[in-house]
């Protein structure tokens, strides 16, 4: 035997591979520099201060979804309908006393006002407050 033929028993061990995220090399899985690559890395999910902000007060409505009626008052009503006749969403539309929300005739609440009804009207499709309701009602009004 001649010292070129002797080999290892054990192989040379291969140089570690520079990776990022790998298993056990240079950064052992924990990506590059900064605040990430520490010990005791707990930063708090961005949703989570949101929703703490949020105010917890009873019946506080911080966003209401619900779609609000729009109010028209019957003040306008008496001097649109000068002869009385029928009220409804498609002649207030007409008329150009509501529009159209992103292609729809919203809701439509008739609210009190102050001029005193003189002329018979029938209310059809609109939610009527309750003193505007009296107010047709005494006048001979209908609200359907």
């Amino acid at each position: 035997m001649q010292i070129h033929n002797l080999k290892r028993q054990h192989k040379n061990k291969k140089d570690r591979i520079v990776g990022r995220g790998g298993k056990h090399a240079k950064t052992s899985g924990r990506g590059g520099k900064g605040q990430t690559a520490r010990a005791g890395n707990k930063r708090r999910p961005e949703l989570r201060d949101i929703i703490k902000k949020l105010p917890k007060n009873r019946g506080y409505q911080f966003n209401s979804f619900a779609i609000k009626p729009v109010g028209v008052s019957l003040d306008k009503i008496i001097t649109l309908f000068a002869k009385g006749g029928e009220v409804n969403p498609d002649k207030l539309l007409e008329l150009k006393v509501i529009k159209k929300r992103k292609g729809w005739i919203p809701k439509i609440k008739i609210l009190n006002g102050k001029m005193d009804l003189g002329m018979v009207i029938q209310i059809s499709k609109c939610l009527v407050s309750d003193s505007a309701k009296e107010k047709i009602v005494k006048a001979g009004g209908k609200v359907v």
